[in-house]
């Protein structure tokens, strides 16, 4: 089985991945990992800081490749991160298709202003964020508002956590 997370930063993707780690035995896998590692590596011209359609464009057809190889082989894998296209079903056959489960997280602008010191103070509970200025109330409301716009528009699977960031993936 192979679980895609995605969402917009600072909705807890990674969270829900090692939770599912420690629920399900399943190994995670962080496409920002991967970004960093080629970004640094000097394999790419792309930075940290590139829009996230370049970054998407690059690293998706390496992670679509490495997601086939894992149903190839058996393995569950659970792959989290913003680089998870919309319209991903398209890269697999339906041999696939039946081997994956996505879910893309999404946090509503109430949710976001009655929480946005939270959604600040968890942001590096699985992995240090560094400098997370950039992080403001303004730009988490306005990816989630956009990620929540497509997630409807290209009729996926989507949580929207309006109320309580309580939830659970059963697979």
């Amino acid at each position: 089985m192979i679980i895609l997370i995605a969402g917009a930063s600072h909705v807890g993707k990674t969270a829900l991945a090692q939770k599912l780690l420690e629920k399900y035995k399943y190994p995670y896998f962080s496409i920002d990992h991967l970004k960093m590692g080629l970004i640094r590596s000097g394999n790419t011209e792309l930075t940290p800081m590139s829009a996230d359609e370049e970054l998407t464009a690059y690293l998706w057809p390496i992670v679509r490749e490495m997601i086939k190889t894992a149903i190839e082989n058996s393995q569950n894998l659970i792959v989290e991160g913003c680089y998870i296209p919309f319209d991903w079903k398209k890269d697999f056959g339906e041999e696939y298709l039946d081997s994956i489960r996505y879910v893309c997280l999404v946090m509503s602008g109430e949710y976001i202003k009655n929480h946005f010191d939270d959604i600040k103070k968890y942001a590096s509970v699985i992995e240090d964020r560094g400098d997370d200025s950039w992080c403001t109330f303004e730009s988490v409301s306005e990816d989630n508002a956009n990620i929540l716009a497509l997630a409807e528009k290209n009729k996926v699977n989507y949580i929207l956590i309006d109320d309580r960031y309580e939830f659970d993936i059963d697979i």
